[in-house]
């Protein structure tokens, strides 16, 4: 176990925050007509537009977070914002942020998950596969036996998180896929 050691420098987990006021979020989606998601540091604001008035809430709703961020003297981050249009019948309107347009943007990642215009997963797909390869080659140039028994674990610890990352939200059969090759992997080897 190690031994208590007493601290000569270093920065307090949280500092970034330190030096300003917490500030309450809670009331940011006051009088929100469309959906706001917040996470963290993200807020998303979501909603269908396939008439003028759902078009005109977007932006109202755009309005008044604009004014929220004001009056609670938030920094916000205009040149992240980014619209997203989802759908082959979108009528790509574009919306502003007080003063300023917001540029489109065929795809965004979210919260690691890449999301296009047509809901496509095939490039998330390909970034997992792609990062599970790099683990893969780093197992195969530093592990130098192959037993079963090194290899598994490694590749269930180091690997497999890569490739199941948000995996039902684009292969809602992947799960019972893996169920069925854990249970041929448990079964004895005759």
């Amino acid at each position: 176990m190690s031994k208590w050691r007493s601290v000569t420098s270093g920065v307090p987990q949280g500092s970034v925050l330190a030096s300003a006021p917490l500030r309450s979020v809670s009331d940011m989606d006051s009088g929100i007509e469309c959906t706001l998601s917040k996470f963290a540091d993200d807020t998303k604001l979501c909603g269908v537009v396939d008439t003028l008035e759902r078009r005109d809430a977007i932006q109202r709703d755009l309005d008044r977070l604009e004014r929220w961020y004001h009056a609670n003297l938030v920094k916000f981050n205009k040149a992240k914002c980014k619209v997203l249009r989802v759908g082959r019948r979108n009528p790509k309107h574009n919306y502003r942020l007080g003063r300023e347009w917001i540029e489109s943007s065929p795809e965004e990642k979210d919260l690691g998950v890449l999301i296009d215009e047509k809901l496509n997963m095939t490039q998330q797909c390909a970034l997992a596969a792609q990062k599970a390869n790099h683990v893969l080659g780093y197992i195969k140039n530093s592990v130098t036996g192959r037993l079963r028994e090194v290899i598994l674990p490694l590749y269930s610890i180091l690997m497999r998180p890569h490739l199941e990352y948000c995996v039902p939200l684009w292969g809602p059969q992947y799960k019972k896929d893996m169920e069925l090759l854990e249970q041929v992997q448990r079964r004895p080897r005759s």
